[in-house]
């Protein structure tokens, strides 16, 4: 359930500090030496928040992050700026281009994992790794625990996944075609209808509990989960 992160950076040194410390905190991580390679890692696997250096050989990361802004498969994309660039028309500049953090180095690993937590409470809250609830139904992605009034429900990996993103997606109708790119990934081939197998598995195990109701289905068009 954690999040991919994509580190474009082109230090060795500080490529190798950033990966580490957020493989600690319990981010998967893919490492790109350049604008070019990220963008090859990212045709082959949307992340999840890129960690992206100002300063690279070849393109800047400014312009891929400009250019990231502009295509629709990752104009949501959480990106967060890192670079020696200290100045505050620089920051503005960042942030202009698209950058949802900018942070400059030196910098502490603590606060890169605080920041990288951060950004994906307010961009994508069903990968920042933290508890959701809604009424008693709980979720801890940690623990891999779900709770309906302090009892524990039994799901599968993939529907423990729909009902973290419907959890922290509610009152939002979605297609199942979107439900593939957001629960599955969006480099994951598989028929639509795999998502009402899985769909009626998660109603199944919610049944008990009568929460299976929140969970609606929009003829024609696809699923919503309601917030209460």
């Amino acid at each position: 359930m954690s999040a991919t992160i994509l580190i474009v950076e082109d230090e060795p040194a500080i490529q190798e500090l950033v990966a580490v410390n957020l493989k600690h905190a319990g981010f998967p991580v893919v490492r790109a030496g350049s604008a070019e390679e990220a963008e090859s890692a990212i045709r082959d696997a949307l992340p999840d928040l890129i960690v992206l250096d100002w300063m690279l050989p070849g393109q800047s990361g400014l312009a891929l992050a400009r250019k990231l802004r502009a295509g629709e498969r990752t104009r949501e994309l959480p990106i967060i700026m890192l670079t020696a660039r200290v100045h505050e028309e620089d920051k503005v500049q960042g942030l202009e281009a698209g950058a949802d953090d900018y942070l400059t180095k030196p910098f502490s690993p603590k606060e890169l994992v605080a920041r990288v937590r951060a950004v994906l409470r307010r961009r994508a809250p069903h990968l920042a790794g933290e508890t959701v609830a809604i009424g008693d139904l709980m979720l801890n992605p940690a623990t891999h625990e779900a709770l309906v009034a302090g009892q524990q429900i039994e799901l599968g990996p993939t529907e423990f996944r729909l009902l973290f993103f419907f959890m922290t997606h509610t009152e939002r109708v979605y297609t199942r075609a979107r439900l593939l790119d957001e629960v599955w990934g969006d480099h994951v081939f598989i028929e639509e209808r795999t998502v009402d197998v899985h769909v009626r598995r998660l109603r199944a195990a919610l049944e008990p509990s009568g929460r299976h109701e929140l969970l609606e289905t929009v003829r024609g068009t696809g699923y919503r989960f309601r917030g209460a």
